[in-house]
């Protein structure tokens, strides 16, 4: 055979080679996409770098493989809804404790579940596999929450914090037979709007703007 024959199956062999893995890499990026919706573009942009950014998810999935996520017993689901409404009540009277109350049982919501409680960073990045939507905003509470115990926020932060919580919470309590219909449209028991939070004409409420729960605060705040 022709040494130019032999040139060009190469060549075709290679680009062959090369459109199926481009192929491969984008079909792993539209999974990933898929999986991990707006949190998938918040790792991108926080490693500024694609190829680093969804081997950063694929290790959290690897390590998320290796646990044992399990569903909340009905009684504990109960248990931590009478908690939950213990810690809202509380929220006109003592914000800064109410957060850090909130705060307190979602840790204990998810050490049960099965989650490590090692560092907040891995914790959230755990979480961030089965709940994609909300973790931003458990990111967003736990960083008021550090704050507010400098006393370096407002009741408009600390009930923002509390809804932010709220998200992730009623998430986690959510019993594993739940229909799709029901996460996008249930409302937790023990959950509370703005309004039933104390919100004055600094209401916090959910908007328009991005994520699960949108906040928009008077800069009447008290």
């Amino acid at each position: 055979m022709a040494t130019w024959l032999w040139i060009v199956i190469v060549i075709v062999v290679a680009v062959v080679v090369f459109a199926a893995a481009m192929m491969m890499r984008r079909r792993r990026t539209a999974m990933l996409r898929e999986r991990f919706g707006a949190e998938y573009d918040r790792t991108v942009a926080a490693h500024e770098d694609q190829h680093a950014a969804e081997a950063e998810l694929r290790g959290r999935q690897r390590e998320h493989a290796r646990l044992e996520i399990r569903p909340l017993p009905e009684a504990s689901r109960v248990r931590y809804t009478e908690e939950w409404r213990a810690v809202q009540a509380s929220f006109v009277d003592e914000p800064a404790e109410a957060v850090a109350g909130a705060d307190e049982l979602l840790h204990r919501v998810m050490d049960e579940r099965g989650y490590p409680m090692r560092d907040f960073d891995a914790q959230a990045d755990l979480v961030s596999v089965d709940h994609p939507d909300v973790v931003e905003n458990y990111r967003v509470a736990h960083g008021i929450h550090q704050r507010a115990q400098h006393q370096q926020t407002r009741t408009e932060d600390l009930r923002e914090a509390l809804l932010r919580y709220r998200s992730l919470f009623e998430e986690l309590l959510r019993p594993e037979a739940a229909t799709a219909a029901a996460v996008s449209t249930a409302r937790a028991p023990g959950s509370a709007t703005a309004a039933e939070l104390g919100a004055g004409d600094g209401q916090t409420r959910a908007g328009d703007g991005e994520g699960p729960i949108a906040m928009e605060a008077d800069d009447d705040a008290r």
